[in-house]
């Protein structure tokens, strides 16, 4: 069993620091004001501003929180279960700060692969995949590959068959151990 696990949104819970640093310089926006994937559009925030901020919040991984607790064991647990790599889209400078933040929270995978486009995700040879992003996992069930949403405030409207939907990381432990 290859296990791709995303950073983003699955693991780290980025967003929140990059709202941190938005809403000292612009109106004010909450988590649940992301809605969609393209939020930037209706914020009127231009979409190579928000990449660019958001990498610029990994320079500062350690005040980066993790979407849950328990991340070391629930990884622990997922890679009884077989490899479990950590797939991620991002810009390459930011790579040694996702390390740094996966090793701080003792967060256990066996591989680090990095994409430049996350739709690129659906190409690579895993069993299923653990992402937030609504259009990787239209992309990755496309491929006919298993596809487990992290549930976000931006991939609340997807609901096609053959997605399994999790609140926490330890329900694809059990997802997994019954497919």
């Amino acid at each position: 069993m290859k296990i791709a696990l995303d950073v983003d949104g699955v693991l780290a819970d980025v967003i929140k620091s990059w709202l941190n640093y938005s809403n000292t310089i612009r109106p004010k926006i909450s988590k649940h004001d992301i809605t969609s994937w393209d939020f930037w559009n209706k914020f009127q925030i231009n979409r190579y501003d928000f990449y660019a901020e958001l990498s610029s919040c990994w320079k500062s991984w350690n005040s980066i929180p993790p979407t849950e607790e328990n991340l070391s064991s629930v990884t622990k647990d997922l890679s009884n279960l077989g490899q479990v790599d950590i797939v991620t889209a991002r810009e390459r400078s930011t790579d040694s700060f996702v390390k740094n933040w996966l090793n701080h929270y003792n967060i256990s995978y066996d591989n680090y692969v990095s994409v430049i486009d996350g739709l690129m995700k659906a190409d690579l040879d895993y069993d299923v995949f653990i992402d937030d992003s609504p259009l990787n996992a239209l992309k990755i069930l496309q491929h006919n590959k298993k596809v487990i949403l992290y549930s976000q405030p931006w991939n609340k409207h997807i609901s096609e068959n053959g997605i399994h939907r999790i609140s926490n990381l330890s329900e694809a432990v059990e997802i997994i151990k019954l497919n």
